[in-house]
């Protein structure tokens, strides 16, 4: 190459000799390329660098404003290159020439990108250069039609509907209304919420860094990256969103939590705002949670029916211990919610105490933990025993307190329902005997051990049969653990292809999948010899054939629900 990055951007007059200088220096301190130092710095934007590289590079410059960064959308590119890898590796296909296919791309540098793509497309490959910016904002019109988000920013007035904030406890903030024109940062919140909502998000990601913001939606478990906005209105951004959940919008420095509600459609949504401070800026985490969509139907929650009547006939026992293990977001609170709503009735008294309180049933007490004032699991406990309980929930055992005070409850007669964070549903009798509590009394009340991932469900309307090796067939069926395996070869299995209805990821929802334990004699007998012995525990399950996590979803995988790859993916073998 004839002259450098920096050479280029002095002689085209972006940068003095001076800046070059200085972003040189800086790249250097701060191990990082030229450019990215020369636009931190300030000294010039993305466009001016993506276009020094196309002249660096010999390769066309490709933006919004010159029309080429523009999908075709009569060739089919979407299948050609599926949405989840061009916006992993900020890629999008621009268009099909015979058997060339022109992309847009961020770094002309990266050559094992374009290899990959050759591979994967099995076309030759023309690359375009463009900003990072600018492809994400490509990639949601060519993929989503164009999102909410890009439209509010290509907006001088906003159309999206601005959020009215209300201090009634029983009145939501509601989407649906019109408001008068507000700030750029009330629309584009507002804008984040209804995309986020009609794209069946669970989580949101806002985030800062060092020259950029960062939006990230989590859709059935992946996190997905979504058009950001300019980072000078990243402060108003999360003032506002103090504001809606009621906290400091001057303390900076500390992590606050806060929650709110919003209604979209006449849907209510509640939102659990978490603010963190992090070296560029506040960390923003919003977990929605959509009322309407929640079903505490015991039958539809992924049990298999074995796993229900073994679950329900603990659930019934008038004493003891019954948990639920299982990682954060992993669907124990909607698990938990259909249990109750399973076991509920005027004749039994119900008290749980949570923290949040995340869906409210009717017909049992719930109570939300307040420590800045004391209300804490065990205290809420100890007086949960003076108000005459049938059945108590206990959102969270984390500490000895609250496990010493559940299983004193246990044994007077009560049936005490929690969940732990543990790998798999017998590691909680390691960790409740860690925590303090005697094997013996643990082998007494401990009534049912179970254990929950979530895994995505193929899309009914897009998902196409593989081809599965009959060695990996063979090693499904008998890993299900079936009473009347099928034939492995007679066996179809199905894979993601992704269209528009499931936006073009091939996966529509999730699924829990479980291993469900009821302890009998043997296993008693075995915590009471031997305390946490798991491979005792696990054989004596098996014995009386109960069956692992991995099996579980391996007979979704056996009636075409979900794939080999995405059950591999949250299991361990056994």
């Amino acid at each position: 190459m004839s002259q450098s990055l920096a050479d280029i951007l002095v002689t085209s007059g972006v940068l003095t000799q001076e800046q070059r200088d200085k972003a040189q220096k800086v790249a250097v301190q701060t191990k990082c390329q030229f450019s990215e130092a020369a636009v931190k710095l300030g000294f010039t934007k993305e466009d001016d660098i993506a276009i020094a590289l196309s002249k660096q590079y010999g390769l066309p410059y490709a933006s919004r404003d010159n029309k080429i960064l523009k999908a075709q959308k009569d060739q089919n590119l979407d299948k050609i290159l599926p949405e989840s890898y061009a916006r992993q590796n900020f890629i999008l296909p621009l268009f099909q020439d015979e058997r060339t296919l022109a992309v847009a791309i961020s770094d002309p540098e990266n050559m094992l990108l374009l290899d990959n793509v050759k591979m994967l497309t099995g076309l030759e490959i023309q690359p375009f250069i463009s900003t990072k910016t600018q492809i994400i904002k490509a990639i949601d019109e060519f993929y989503l039609g164009g999102s909410i988000i890009d439209k509010t920013l290509d907006s001088k007035k906003s159309d999206v509907e601005e959020v009215e904030e209300t201090s009634a406890s029983d009145e939501r903030l509601n989407l649906d209304q019109a408001g008068a024109d507000g700030a750029q940062a009330v629309a584009l919140v507002n804008a984040i919420l209804k995309q986020s909502t009609q794209e069946r998000a669970s989580d949101i990601h806002i985030e800062k860094y060092d020259d950029r913001i960062s939006i990230r939606f989590r859709i059935d478990g992946v996190l997905y990256e979504r058009t950001p906005p300019p980072k000078q209105l990243f402060s108003a951004i999360v003032s506002r969103l103090k504001i809606l959940s009621k906290l400091d919008i001057a303390e900076r420095r500390l992590p606050q939590d806060g929650q709110f509600s919003i209604k979209v459609q006449n849907r209510v949504i509640d939102l659990r705002v978490s603010i963190c401070p992090c070296v560029f800026g506040e960390k923003v985490v919003m977990r929605l949670l959509d009322k309407g969509a929640v079903d505490l139907d015991i039958n539809k929650v992924g049990l298999d029916p074995r796993q229900r009547d073994d679950i329900i006939e603990a659930a019934n026992k008038p004493h003891g211990l019954f948990f639920m293990t299982g990682p954060t977001g992993s669907g124990k609170t909607t698990t938990l919610g259909a249990i109750l709503n399973t076991i509920k009735s005027p004749e039994i008294n119900i008290m749980t105490i949570e923290d949040p309180v995340e869906i409210r049933i009717e017909g049992v007490n719930q109570v939300q933990v307040r420590s800045n004032i004391g209300l804490t699991f065990a205290s809420a406990l100890r007086s949960f025993l003076r108000q005459d309980p049938d059945v108590i929930l206990v959102g969270e055992v984390r500490d000895q307190e609250t496990a010493q005070t559940c299983l004193r409850a246990a044994l007077t007669g009560h049936l005490v329902i929690s969940t732990l964070h543990t790998n798999d549903a017998l590691s909680c009798v390691v960790r409740l005997i860690d925590m303090g509590i005697e094997p013996f009394m643990l082998a007494n009340s401990l009534q049912l051990a179970a254990a929950q991932r979530l895994v995505r469900l193929l899309c009914p309307h897009c998902k196409k049969p593989a081809k599965v090796p009959l060695e990996m067939a063979q090693s499904v069926v008998k890993d299900a653990l079936l009473d009347q395996p099928p034939d492995p070869a007679s066996v179809v299995f199905y894979e993601p292809r992704g269209c528009d209805k499931c936006s073009r990821t091939g996966y529509m929802g999730r699924k829990a999948i479980y291993e469900v334990y009821k302890l009998n004699g043997a296993m008693r007998e075995i915590i009471y010899r031997y305390g946490g012995d798991i491979g005792r525990l696990r054989a004596a399950a098996e014995e009386a054939g109960m069956w692992t996590m991995r099996a579980s979803g391996f007979r979704k995988v056996l009636n075409g629900l979900t794939t080999i790859e995405e059950v591999m993916s949250v299991t361990i073998a056994d």
